[in-house]
């Protein structure tokens, strides 16, 4: 297996440091250099040709945005930031990073971050090759749009298409993942709907689901139905919302 071409950058020596001890547990992965600031990085990133790049965001006179855009946009490996601060999420997520890691994480964290990019790297590759459709999953070929949500202290980007449905929780809301893990948001349903757009429908006050998971509509009593989901999750159509039956009637002709 070929291994991915990994630099590092980072003005900080211990945040270096922590980054090659966890990458040097990954057999999958080469580090071929570090750099201490953003003008090494973007000659490092030009000469050396790295598959995925660690990328501090801020840094003395370039950071990690200004490196990133100095790299034309079909030349730029994969980017990971890495931060100690959450405000820069929505620039790193307009310019598709991979991920955005924020200090500290623990190996958990990192290991999903690496997972990602090896998925964002085969997924590039197989669409250069023209074999997309072979690529990490049967819906890989379908390049959706990914969303970065804040939960608990760190940011997470999570594309539409590994969302179940989603449950409002008091001041929170759950989203529950195609992996079965949940992230918990402080966010409000109305303003997730509309983050959301289509694929998803609010079919009570408390619950989104995405149409592709509604796996049948179940009558019950009163001419009122049971959302049932592909893995079995059971959920009221409410009344005020009925007029969403005939989208999901629709979806499924």
């Amino acid at each position: 297996m070929t291994k991915l071409r990994v630099l590092i950058v980072d003005d900080e020596p211990l945040a270096r440091d922590r980054l090659r001890s966890l990458l040097a547990g990954e057999e999958s992965v080469e580090i071929i250099g570090e750099c201490t600031n953003g003008n090494d990085a973007v000659s490092a990133i030009r000469n050396g040709g790295p598959d995925l790049v660690f990328l501090d965001i801020e840094m003395p006179e370039r950071g990690g945005l200004q490196v990133v855009e100095q790299i034309p946009a079909d030349r730029r490996p994969a980017i990971i930031f890495v931060t100690a601060h959450d405000q820069f999420a929505v620039n790193a997520f307009e310019i598709q990073a991979v991920d955005y890691l924020l200090k500290p994480f623990d190996r958990e964290r990192f290991q999903a971050a690496l997972r990602r990019a090896h998925e964002h790297i085969r997924f590039r590759q197989a669409k250069d090759t023209g074999s997309t459709r072979d690529a990490t999953s049967p819906d890989s070929g379908r390049k959706a749009a990914r969303l970065a949500f804040k939960s608990e202290g760190r940011v997470v980007f999570v594309s539409p298409e590994e969302i179940h449905w989603v449950e409002a929780a008091d001041n929170y809301v759950l989203l529950h993942l195609a992996d079965a893990s949940r992230l918990i948001l402080r966010e409000t349903m109305t303003a997730l709907e509309e983050r959301l757009g289509e694929g998803f429908i609010r079919i009570n006050r408390s619950a989104i689901v995405r149409l592709e998971q509604v796996k049948e509509l179940e009558p019950t009593f009163h001419g009122d139905y049971t959302v049932i989901l592909r893995g079995g999750t059971r959920l009221p159509l409410s009344r005020n919302q009925r007029g969403q039956l005939a989208k999901f009637l629709a979806a499924g002709s």
